[in-house]
């Protein structure tokens, strides 16, 4: 059955163009016959930011035009493409064959011609690719290609494409920027596919053992409060830890905490710095509600300069991204 699967996937693609669907590709999107795959990266759940339609020079700040922000199973593909090829090529070929699999396109763009920016009041719409550049590969920045970042392999020219494809269990995205450069033409394919996350999968840390951990070491990392993505605006389902922070202190009247954010390091650091700060101080504003004196919280924000694992997997980030008690 699965041998079937794979060759009707297979048959599908070569129906539609150029597009063969490899081991390591995607199976909805594959990859322009005679790409190179370059590198791969991926996240079972995770916040994604992708272009749904004209920016804002290099803007990609929470209201910036042009972002749709996304959560759910997050793939993202680099491929370096044959020479000879031209990027409309390859271009229309994705969109061909994401047509055939129930794919609409929402949103597609060339920079040469200003199709990918709405200008600033008072200036005229830009046509750099590397401003595309710019805002596709920061906040948070994309994993780097050979060493470098990704924005460095956008040069004379840059297309873009954004399809859709609607089923019960959640909408799949299909995000490809084609980047022409003189060290070769590139494809960088981002395929997310939203869904509800696993839940019940945090436990909620009691007052007794933030206690217990702050008399052993005077601090405690919790991950039981979580934020809508780039912003500082708490999620409901962090009542339950913030409720036992709140119990913590009026067990014991005598303690004073300084409450730190953390934020893993896909960002710049002054973003994540800045982004940490107002997401402890959102933590404090939480605690002041539930009755806690002013006078016993401190807050700061740390971004990325204290991490407790490596930022090179989904699974350490995600430990780095935290709210860190500390006694004062």
């Amino acid at each position: 059955m699965a041998a079937f699967v794979r060759c009707f996937v297979l048959l599908c693609a070569l129906s539609s163009g150029s597009l063969l669907a490899q081991g390591d590709d995607h199976p909805l999107v594959g990859r322009y016959a005679g790409a190179e795959l370059l590198g791969q990266h991926g996240s079972d759940f995770d916040e994604v930011a992708i272009i749904d339609g004209p920016i804002v020079d290099s803007m990609r700040g929470v209201d910036a035009p042009g972002w749709l922000r996304l959560e759910g199973k997050s793939s993202l593909y680099y491929y370096r493409l044959p020479v000879g090829r031209s990027t409309l090529e390859v271009l229309r070929n994705y969109e061909s064959s994401l047509k055939t699999k129930g794919f609409e396109t929402v949103f597609t763009c060339v920079t040469s011609n200003g199709s990918c920016y709405r200008a600033r009041p008072g200036r005229t719409v830009g046509t750099a690719p590397y401003d595309f550049a710019l805002a596709y590969d920061a906040a948070p920045e994309l994993p780097r290609l050979e060493g470098d970042f990704i924005r460095n392999y956008f040069g004379t020219n840059a297309r873009y494409l954004l399809s859709k494809r609607s089923q019960p269990a959640g909408a799949v995205y299909a995000s490809i920027v084609l980047a022409e450069h003189d060290r070769g033409n590139h494809a960088f394919v981002r395929v997310v596919e939203t869904q509800a996350m696993d839940t019940g999968m945090i436990e909620v840390v009691r007052a007794e053992e933030m206690k217990r951990a702050l008399d052993d070491s005077g601090r405690i990392s919790l991950y039981g409060i979580h934020f809508d993505f780039d912003k500082a605006d708490i999620k409901a389902e962090s009542s339950a830890t913030l409720d036992e922070i709140a119990t913590l202190l009026r067990t014991d009247p005598s303690l004073k905490l300084t409450l730190v954010g953390h934020t893993d390091a896909q960002g710049g650091a002054d973003y994540n710095m800045a982004l940490s700060g107002r997401r402890a101080e959102a933590v404090a504003a939480a605690l002041r509600e539930r009755g806690i004196e002013d006078g016993r919280l401190s807050s700061r924000g740390a971004g990325a300069s204290e991490p407790v694992a490596g930022n090179d997997s989904e699974d350490g980030r995600a430990r780095n991204r935290r709210v860190e008690l500390v006694r004062r």
